[in-house]
């Protein structure tokens, strides 16, 4: 019977997620054997499950007399995770090896390694996978001195100069559209889905013209619909839009004049960019994956 272990495994990146964890078991060339895909995020799990997930989904990559390597970033390292991983504080260099937090583990064919989040203590901010990701867009720009923007739920702008973070802001503008069209007044309005460029388009300008009159111009988009029939699709899109207009405006002074890099490959992403667009401003947009396995691999390669 053959081994079932691919003997050009040498460790696993993991980026373990509030809802969904991706492994990556890597070859000794550094590239990805496959990607594996659960939904067994950090909200699913307590700390008891990690390593029994871990052991199940790897279990094609373990052999009895070895050890296997696993480096994670994310939320496992989050005071609800595995084990909580301190942060480093801004301004820093990404987080790596050097600062990872070793767990311990019961089945010693497996040595699980955290990354650090960053913590800003003025404003007060935080950020944990984001790191990593940041760590492998300078990887591929050593000497980027601008923003990089990380499209989510909770997005991220990041300044940069001279490998280091120099200071972040965190916007709740995904979860802030998700409410107000999922649990207001609006869900009357809003389409689930669907998007209309030219509404988003004028969204961010508004956004960006006037981002103090968020409330009314939520409201005016319910009239809209109620006395001019407004579209729900283009209701829907210049929502977005208007939100992406007022981050964009609040951060004015970090992009204007500086290269901005853009991780995902996403329609987040892409909107993201257009808003920056809309104001003159070209942004470099990367694939997620890519900046997050590479961030990943810088920090094995400090391991080894």
């Amino acid at each position: 019977m053959s081994d079932p272990t691919p003997p050009s495994v040498a460790w696993v990146a993991a980026d373990w997620g509030t809802s969904h964890l991706r492994l990556w078991p890597m070859g000794a060339n550094g590239v990805p054997l496959c990607r594996i895909d659960s939904d067994k995020g950090m909200s699913s799990l307590t700390a008891a499950d990690y390593e029994q997930t871990l052991l199940t989904l790897l279990e094609p990559y373990m052999v009895s007399n070895a050890a296997l390597d696993v480096v994670c970033c994310g939320m496992a390292g989050s005071r609800q995770g595995w084990a909580e991983a301190p942060y480093a504080a801004a301004p820093c260099t990404p987080p790596s090896f050097d600062t990872a937090t070793r767990v311990q583990t019961q089945d010693a064919r497996l040595r699980v390694y955290i990354l650090s989040g960053v913590k800003q203590a003025e404003p007060a901010d935080v950020m944990r996978g984001e790191e990593t990701q940041i760590a492998g867009v300078l990887a591929a720009h050593p000497d980027l001195d601008g923003v990089i923007c990380l499209p989510g739920t909770h997005t991220k702008w990041v300044s940069v100069k001279g490998g280091e973070i120099t200071g972040f802001a965190t916007f709740l503008s995904g979860e802030l559209f998700q409410l107000v069209s999922q649990h207001s007044v609006l869900r009357h309005t809003l389409a689930p889905q669907g998007w209309d460029d030219g509404a988003f388009k004028d969204g961010c300008l508004e956004g960006t013209a006037t981002p103090n009159r968020l409330a009314n111009a939520l409201f005016g988009l319910r009239a809209g619909a109620l006395l001019n029939d407004l579209d729900p699709v283009a209701a829907r899109s210049h929502a977005s839009g208007f939100l992406l207009g007022m981050e964009i405006e609040a951060l004015r002074r970090e992009w204007q004049g500086r290269a901005v890099v853009i991780v995902g490959e996403n329609e987040i992403a892409r909107a993201y960019a257009t808003a920056l667009e809309l104001q003159g401003a070209t942004a470099e947009v990367t694939d997620a994956e890519k900046v997050t396995l590479a961030g990943l691999s810088a920090a094995y390669a400090q391991m080894k």
